[in-house]
């Protein structure tokens, strides 16, 4: 038994020891000899000039930046260990089919930190808050430990014998960059869309880190495994160029401003547990500009005197601008000196010529001092007004505006569908100079706005009423909007005879406002102090339209905050609209000719025309199971949220009956179809009117016609009037037995497929990367009157259908017809 048992002792103890050094091999024991002899290098720290040779490249900036053949060092000032930082991630080149270059996908507050050996790298959070006066902030710390991002061994010291404050840390930083460091790379919700797999390192590397005195850009080119890559497939992989623009927050933040959604204003948040409420409760302060008043102006100010303030917002015209446009994006930017009067300041916003390379070598758009209106060779038809901000106080400290060439051919295109009609300079495809450069004044003071805080303002435009835009003395005063910040483009109400309308908006009434509201200063008194004077403001104008903000929605709900429409009236605003496309129609050909020329131009704003024309459709059925939403607080009267009215919603199903179920026969052009196609015609007819077909028969739509029934009565457009109306309007045929033509016929296909969807299909879900967008209407299909309504308008379909049948004398309308009761049948009685 104690041999046994001495034998069992002695086998465990062999297997236990097995991976032991004792009982490695001489080859692997002088392997784990040299891993320990490199780590132990690794923690020597050397002399400077060991490291930093005489063979670097320096560039002076934030931290002194140096090159060594293909390693990069980073020399930290020990001024700026533990000063927060603000990482902002941009793709700055893309692969085909990845967006466009310049497009931000991470921002994150960093800190530099040295422990023990290491310059560590933390990641800071301002998501969570409490004043470090109160005992709650303790908690707060310790729920927010800062994790580690990077962590640099120390590589050598650098000592100012002249002042302490400047001695230097210095680091090697290539691994931060050339690695896969996620949060400085491709975001994840990308990779999972084209399914990488990894980074390659041997086709990644730095291309250029370059420092400034206040931030540092670093360029790299990641080169990822993809299995499904957007374009180039045959390699297998994506390569992009990535921007990392890392830039030193202030030491003290500007004074918050709280954020009201009544006014619309970019805004951030923060959850503060230091506050007397019985939750946790997030605080969102405003995205602005740090504009103040200077000492030796404060009693100027107080006396309603424009002041200067202590720093402009400067804005710089890209060196690649085309010369004769520059004047005008000037123009736009400086357009909005008006509504900063309005704050108190004069010239409070300015454009500048940059520094030619002869004046000043070293001044780069890159440079965080400097906020540049860049020019981008791009086929991309936009431009964009990102803005990098505090995320502390929502103070902005830079603004690079993308503007890209083929900005101009969508400004062409909206201009020629939406005023071309009434306006001669339009009616042609090479716009003058001068008409061009009006173009892009415009858009430049709206992408201004964007950079100065404000979002776009879709309820501007309802203020009007319609036939106020017709008028040529009120549009010159108020323009076609209240706000340029609405997608209020161009006047096509406007009709022949009206006069020298004004054909687009202006820095209007609601502008100034808001950039009274968001930056004008309340002297003495705290952030919290001044929110009762803010909502004085607010409150002095609460029953003026031209006042109101109205968020962008991405599936309408209100139809008075919709992109792209005018007025008050959307069915009466509309048939202006198709009234005016009806004259281009016949015009596109001579407006678009041009000898030698080919008949690309003509069918490019033949597509505009229809795209206009769809548009109209989606104003008006935006108003059947519409709900305004008009923000409010308990210190004011009336509703927030109010149907549309019964009335409202009959003349908008009778517009969509009338100008798009109806064949729209104005659209059918033999003489432009001659020249841009073999066929199609008869499939773009049938894509508009599937559009708003299912737009109308939408999940949501139909659950807020069922609520609106509910609430209101015999006083709602109920859920059974929609339906009645829209079956016997796409159906008028069957009663007398008419010929059904070919696209009335696909319509009626459309109706039925689209009800066999709601039959068997429920809502469905919104993508995950659109969830922070998309507000809607959610319901449950299948548990809602929806089926209900919907499986007894086909049982009734299917009996006019059957009676119809034997009406007609039109061989392909009884085919149709007697298809489409053996289809209605196939969905109310599927065969198991």
């Amino acid at each position: 038994m104690f041999k046994n048992t001495f034998r069992l002792l002695l086998l465990i103890v062999l297997i236990t020891t097995s991976n032991c050094s004792v009982l490695q091999s001489k080859k692997e024991k002088a392997s784990t000899t040299d891993v320990k002899k490199t780590d132990q290098k690794k923690d020597i720290i050397k002399p400077y000039n060991e490291v930093i040779t005489k063979k670097a490249i320096t560039d002076k900036g934030l931290f002194t930046v140096h090159s060594l053949e293909d390693k990069y060092y980073y020399e930290i000032p020990d001024s700026l260990l533990n000063r927060e930082m603000l990482m902002v991630t941009r793709i700055a080149k893309t692969a085909t089919g990845i967006g466009f270059g310049g497009g931000k996908q991470n921002t994150q507050v960093l800190r530099w930190q040295r422990k023990n050996k290491q310059i560590l790298l933390r990641v800071v959070s301002h998501q969570v808050y409490a004043s470090d006066s109160l005992p709650v902030h303790e908690a707060v710390k310790n729920s927010n430990f800062e994790p580690v991002l990077y962590a640099f061994p120390i590589q050598a010291f650098h000592k100012d014998s002249a002042n302490t404050n400047n001695n230097t840390t210095v680091i090697e930083v290539t691994g931060l960059y050339k690695t896969d460091v996620k949060a400085l790379g491709f975001p994840e919700r990308q990779r999972k869309k084209y399914k990488i797999s990894k980074l390659d390192d041997n086709r990644s590397y730095i291309d250029t880190i370059r420092s400034y005195p206040l931030n540092i850009e670093a360029r790299h080119v990641k080169t990822y495994n993809a299995a499904e890559p957007p374009s180039n497939a045959s390699t297998g992989s994506i390569s992009l160029e990535m921007s990392n623009s890392m830039i030193l927050l202030p030491k003290t933040p500007m004074k918050r401003r709280y954020f009201d959604q009544r006014v619309g204003w970019f805004a951030r948040g923060q959850v503060d547990y230091g506050l007397e409420a019985q939750e946790s409760k997030t605080i969102q302060y405003l995205d602005r500009w740090r504009l103040e008043v200077r000492d030796e102006d404060i009693e100027k100010f107080k006396r309603g005197e424009l002041v200067t303030p202590k720093k402009q917002i400067v804005y710089y015209i890209d060196r690649a601008t085309p010369k004769k446009w520059v004047k005008y994006i000037k123009q736009g930017i400086e357009d909005w000196q008006v509504a900063f009067e309005h704050a108190g300041f004069k010239n409070a916003i300015i454009a500048k010529d940059p520094p030619s390379p002869e004046e000043d070598p070293d001044w780069s758009p890159e440079d965080a001092r400097y906020s540049v209106v860049r020019y981008l060779a791009s086929p991309i038809p936009n431009a964009n007004g990102p803005h990098v901000s505090d995320p502390r106080s929502g103070e902005i400290l830079e603004s690079d505006i993308n503007w890209y060439h083929n900005v101009m051919t969508l400004l062409r295109n909206w201009f020629f569908v939406q005023t071309a009609a009434i306006n001669p300079e339009a009616q042609s495809v090479a716009f003058k100079d001068e008409v061009m450069g009006r173009l892009i004044r415009f858009v430049s003071a709206h992408e201004v706005g964007h950079t100065l805080g404000l979002p776009h303002n879709m309820g501007s435009s309802v203020a009007y009423p319609v036939e106020s835009l017709r008028d040529p003395v009120f549009t010159k005063k108020y323009g076609t909007a209240p706000s340029i910040m609405d997608y209020a483009r161009f006047n096509y109400i406007a009709q022949p005879g009206d006069g020298d309308v004004a054909l687009m908006p202006n820095i209007g009434v609601y502008d100034k406002y808001a950039i009274q509201w968001g930056y004008k200063p309340i002297l003495d008194k705290t952030a919290e102090e001044e929110k009762k004077t803010l909502d004085n403001w607010i409150l002095k104008h609460q029953n003026d339209p031209m006042y109101r903000f109205g968020k962008q929605q991405f599936d309408v709900i209100d139809p008075s905050s919709q992109t792209e429409d005018l007025g008050d009236d959307a069915v009466k605003a509309s048939d202006y609209g198709i009234k005016n496309l009806q004259r281009i129609v016949p015009n596109l050909i001579q407006w678009t000719a041009e000898d030698g020329k080919n008949y690309k131009d003509l069918n490019t704003i033949y597509q505009q025309v229809l795209s206009q024309y769809n548009r109209y459709m989606g104003h008006v059925s935006a108003n059947i199971g519409g709900v305004y939403e008009y923000n409010k607080t308990y210190d004011q009267e009336g509703a927030v949220y109010s149907h549309v009215s019964k009335t409202n919603q009959k003349r908008a199903m009778q517009f969509l009956q009338e100008q798009l179920f109806t064949t729209p026969d104005w659209l059918l052009d033999k003489n432009i179809f001659d020249k841009i196609e073999s066929a199609g015609n008869i499939e773009r007819i049938r894509n508009a009117q599937v559009k708003t077909l299912d737009n109308l028969l939408d999940h949501g739509r139909m659950a807020r016609l069922i609520e609106n029934e509910a609430l209101y009565k015999k006083d709602a457009y109920t859920l059974l009037d929609m339906m009645t109306e829209l079956r016997s309007g796409i159906w008028a045929e069957l009663p007398r037995g008419k010929t059904i033509d070919v696209y009335r016929r696909n319509l009626q296909r459309a109706y039925i497929d689209r009800m066999q969807f709601l039959m068997t299909q429920e809502q469905p879900k919104i993508p995950e990367e659109m969830k922070r967008y998309v507000v809607r209407t959610d319901v449950n299909a299948s548990q809602s009157d929806i089926r209900a309504v919907v499986r007894a308008e086909l049982n009734t379909l299917r009996r006019e259908v059957k009676n119809a049948v034997n009406r007609s004398s039109n061989t392909m309308t009884k085919y149709h017809l007697q298809d489409i009761a053996e289809r209605i049948t196939s969905i109310l009685e599927p065969k198991k």
